[in-house]
């Protein structure tokens, strides 16, 4: 999904503009390449957890409509002081039913490419700009990515947002949201039906609703040096009481996810953009 978002952040820069405001001149573009690694499990609710390397393109882009920076990649379709609607972009890894117990028998999981609009709140604030608390609401319809796309419904994830920039002067950032998360009856099926083809005497058949998917807990740390960016996160799911909480494909009520990652410096545009 990193190297789709890289993608999709190639294709959208012939669309953006460059904005005009702003306070602080910086390069329009900044580019780099490294190497991280991420673990977490199969999909939600899964009790088999998996480590991947992966590659870390870092790119910031300061345009009009398309931004792409610590925020991840927004197409930045209404901007005002105390609101903003963006594109949010997400997405699920494949799983082979083969290498997981539970599924063993049933179709895989193809990864899924997640787009939709969000609407984000701006509550508060600080003077200097280095504390913020929002609002995040995006809602995104998942496609699976295969010889024929289907769509699988949509999500939705709103949360309590709260980001620290330059902590203590260092120049680390620090990032932390909490929220709820829903889906449509398509979605959770996707991932948590059971039909009775694939029915065992350990995996009744089951059908799964839509409504309440669980909540989450979101948090980040990141820094750019000189040279080079590195960052971290981690994100912790509660599947208690979720619609799909007595599916048989629901190992776990606990879904941990964590990354880390260090890209260097490859270069940045001569052409410098007012920004914030």
């Amino acid at each position: 999904m990193r190297l789709i978002n890289s993608i999709l952040q190639l294709a959208l820069l012939s669309l953006a503009t460059v904005s005009s405001a702003g306070a602080v001149e910086r390069p329009l573009w900044e580019a780099g390449l490294g190497i991280g690694g991420l673990v977490f499990p199969d999909y939600r609710g899964s009790d088999e957890v998996r480590a991947y390397p992966v590659p870390v393109p870092y790119f910031l882009y300061r345009g009009t409509f398309l931004k792409s920076d610590t925020e991840g990649l927004r197409g930045q379709l209404f901007d005002r002081e105390y609101a903003e609607l963006t594109l949010s972009v997400n997405g699920t890894i494949p799983v082979s039913s083969e290498d997981n117990a539970a599924r063993r028998g049933m179709p895989d999981l193809d990864p899924t490419f997640e787009l939709g609009p969000s609407l984000d709140l701006h509550l508060w604030k600080s003077k200097s700009g280095e504390a913020a608390l929002d609002v995040i609401m995006p809602l995104r319809a998942p496609i699976t990515i295969e010889a024929s796309p289907d769509s699988i419904g949509w999500v939705f994830s709103p949360r309590v947002n709260l980001e620290l920039s330059n902590i203590a002067r260092t120049g680390w950032d620090f990032g932390v949201g909490l929220g709820p998360v829903f889906a449509d009856g398509k979605y959770h099926e996707y991932f948590y039906s059971v039909d009775s083809e694939h029915a065992t005497a350990d995996r009744p058949e089951y059908r799964a609703r839509g409504g309440y998917s669980g909540a989450h807990v979101l948090a980040s740390l990141s820094k750019r040096f000189p040279g080079y960016w590195i960052g971290a996160y981690i994100r912790y799911d509660s599947l208690d009481s979720a619609t799909f909480a007595d599916s048989p494909l629901l190992k776990s009520s606990h879904y941990v996810a964590g990354g880390i990652g260090i890209a260097w410096m490859i270069g940045q545009s001569k052409r410098m953009v007012a920004a914030e």
